[in-house]
């Protein structure tokens, strides 16, 4: 079962990572990293976090199955 990528920071990088641990690639700049990692969560059909270098999530992405039965 596919889990949820996230975007960290990693040292003068950023960071991106399934959930749990896993396969991690090193990016010089966060905006690199958001579109790798947009791209494996929608390979992935899974929720995208993405870290502000306090840890915080700042921005979170669906491109899988969500669960909530929202409309509009």
């Amino acid at each position: 079962m596919a889990t949820d990528i996230h975007v960290v920071p990693a040292g003068e990088g950023w960071a991106v990572e399934a959930a749990g641990g896993g396969k991690r690639t090193i990016y010089a700049t966060q905006e690199e990293a958001i579109h790798a990692g947009t791209e494996r969560a929608k390979a992935d059909k899974v929720e995208l976090l993405v870290h502000g270098r306090d840890g915080q999530i700042r921005a979170r992405n669906s491109f899988g199955h969500d669960p909530r039965d929202v409309k509009g």
